[in-house]
């Protein structure tokens, strides 16, 4: 089956996008892996190559490109080499940070954020999750209060990524602790306010050239221009937001697993045991068919996700499907591809080794697997319940 996501235009910027892979990542990968942070001197090469900020308008320093293809063909080169790490940082920036500061920020936010992070020069992160606050965002204990047109903010949050490299930081905090869900709201504190530090980058699973850092605020005095939305929407903003974090996620699975499938398709079909390639036994033949099949299944609801993303349509339930199937479809085939490799896959010096450790956390962050099938759940329920008994039959 021929896929139609691409046009020519998006295999010309691939080009682009894999020649920039080859000088700029796959020489320094493994030290970024080693050091467990990704040199910005690619965020800065990135920027000039047009592989970061496409969306941000021209008059900011971007191209002023939002269709989502382009963000696929750079997920798609990452995964290609086993950069994921990088290629889900530049997700975390363009896919996940990038609309906050396009859709709430004000004219003077924009002048004074957008072209840093068109050109490469400001790194941004996000800080929600907490050490006793996870996935139930209303559990956020880190609290802003206002002191004349400035906010104090004190807290803790965990696992934020980009932390040690970031520049600036969308902070959800508690702003009215009498309001319930209306009383949250989105700080942008940035790098050098006294009282923001940095605290452990923490040792992960995978994914090891990825910052993820603990970051603390004591006291720091946050300018009220800083204020990112409306003050006590924030709850509102990250859920607007979150359809398209998760569809990054969703497309980071499917390319990798086709990456993967890739890499054991070479690995099969050019190793011999028995005197004949390891492609050429039956049981290997049906586990690659039925990886083929789940990855050409999965990327076609992922690009018609791509597509209605592209088109404003995209809905939470849509996103959640995506997200939550296309990771742990991610998990099986690439634990599959490692059994398939034998020893060899065990071994980091293999991109499938990297692609294993690195695919673990994907039904984890941007909300569980469990958190994805409540979401959905709940709109079939409310559904149900919407239609008469009578006409249920």
């Amino acid at each position: 089956m021929r896929r139609q996501l691409f046009t020519d235009d998006h295999e010309a910027y691939r080009s682009t996008v894999r020649e920039f892979v080859a000088r700029e990542v796959t020489p320094h990968y493994e030290r970024w892996e080693a050091e467990r942070l990704i040199d910005r001197s690619v965020w800065e090469a990135a920027g000039k190559s047009g592989l970061i900020g496409l969306a941000i308008p021209e008059e900011y320093g971007g191209a002023g490109e939002r269709d989502y293809r382009y963000r696929v063909v750079v997920a798609e080169e990452m995964a290609r080499v086993a950069a994921s790490a990088l290629g889900l940082s530049f997700g975390l920036q363009d896919d996940i940070l990038l609309p906050y500061f396009l859709n709430l920020s004000t004219e003077e936010q924009k002048q004074r954020w957008l072209p840093g992070m068109a050109d490469g020069s400001l790194i941004a992160a996000i800080a929600m999750t907490e050490p006793g606050a996870g996935s139930d965002l209303q559990g956020i204990r880190t609290s802003a209060v206002r002191d004349g047109a400035d906010w104090i903010l004190n807290g803790q949050k965990t696992f934020i990524t980009s932390g040690i490299n970031a520049d600036l930081v969308i902070v959800a905090a508690r702003t009215d602790p009498a309001a319930g869900s209306r009383g949250f709201s989105l700080l942008v504190v940035e790098r050098g306010m006294p009282g923001f530090e940095r605290g452990r980058k923490l040792m992960k699973v995978g994914l090891h050239a990825q910052d993820t850092a603990e970051l603390s605020f004591t006291d720091v005095r946050v300018p009220g221009r800083n204020l990112l939305g409306r003050e006590g929407n924030g709850l509102i903003h990250l859920m607007e937001h979150l359809p398209q974090e998760r569809l990054s996620i969703a497309v980071a699975a499917i390319t990798s697993a086709r990456a993967a499938l890739q890499w054991t398709l070479d690995y099969t079909f050019s190793r011999t045991a028995f005197g004949r390639a390891v492609g050429d036994f039956q049981h290997t033949r049906f586990a690659l068919a039925e990886m083929d099949t789940e990855v050409d299944v999965t990327e076609a609801y992922i690009d018609k996700a791509v597509l209605a993303l592209n088109a404003g349509e995209l809905t939470a339930v849509e996103a959640a499907k995506a997200k939550w199937w296309a990771s742990e479809m991610q998990k099986r085939v690439i634990d599959q591809c490692v059994q398939l490799h034998g020893g060899y896959g065990y071994m980091l010096e293999y991109p499938i080794g990297r692609a294993y450790i690195d695919a673990r956390v994907q039904t984890i962050y941007g909300g569980t697997t469990e958190i994805m099938k409540e979401i959905i759940g709940r709109d079939l329920a409310a559904s149900a319940t919407a239609v008469p008994p009578a006409e249920r039959g």
